[in-house]
């Protein structure tokens, strides 16, 4: 019974990412302007990405190493005074910014791999904390573009923003 159970949680994690045709895209590469040094413009907001997630390397259009699982105070730790790129001024997103990454149409993971390589289908911090429990925060999972109240001593992932000069 162990081993089967194993060898459906290890066919389930290695799914590839599965996207609906009949479900308009919400978030398609079209609406960003893919810059050559591993960040991404989202053109209506001007809001600049990091491709990446927080750990891993941009390198020939994918994402390499292992992504930091960080609790939601060393997230916004590492943000403040971040450099990346050549800028200054990376942040953790607010649950609104953030949400503007999911892709709808498509699920492990919900955003637009074209843009934004080796994401990981999980939870990802926003700055946005719980208006009503102090210890909690906001995620997005790009698992299936949801979102959730979080504890924030739990180790998440974490993808960096910042406004455009």
């Amino acid at each position: 019974m162990k081993k089967l159970l194993f060898l459906a949680l290890l066919s389930f994690n290695s799914l590839a990412q599965t996207c609906l045709g009949d479900v308009t895209e919400t978030a398609n590469d079209e609406e960003f302007t893919v810059n050559t040094d591993g960040t991404a413009t989202h053109i209506s907001s001007g809001l600049m990405w990091m491709r990446c997630s927080i750990g891993q390397t941009y390198s020939a259009d994918s994402c390499i190493g292992e992504a930091d699982e960080l609790n939601w105070q060393q997230a916004l730790d590492e943000a403040h005074g971040f450099t990346y790129a050549g800028h200054s001024g990376w942040r953790v997103p607010n649950l609104k910014e953030l949400a503007t990454l999911t892709e709808r149409a498509c699920v492990r993971p919900a955003i637009d791999e074209s843009v934004f390589p080796d994401t990981l289908s999980d939870d990802y911090w926003t700055s946005t904390p719980s208006v009503l429990d102090t210890d909690r925060a906001w995620v997005v999972a790009f698992f299936n573009s949801s979102n959730a109240l979080k504890e924030k001593s739990l180790f998440v992932y974490t993808r960096l923003v910042r406004t455009v000069d």
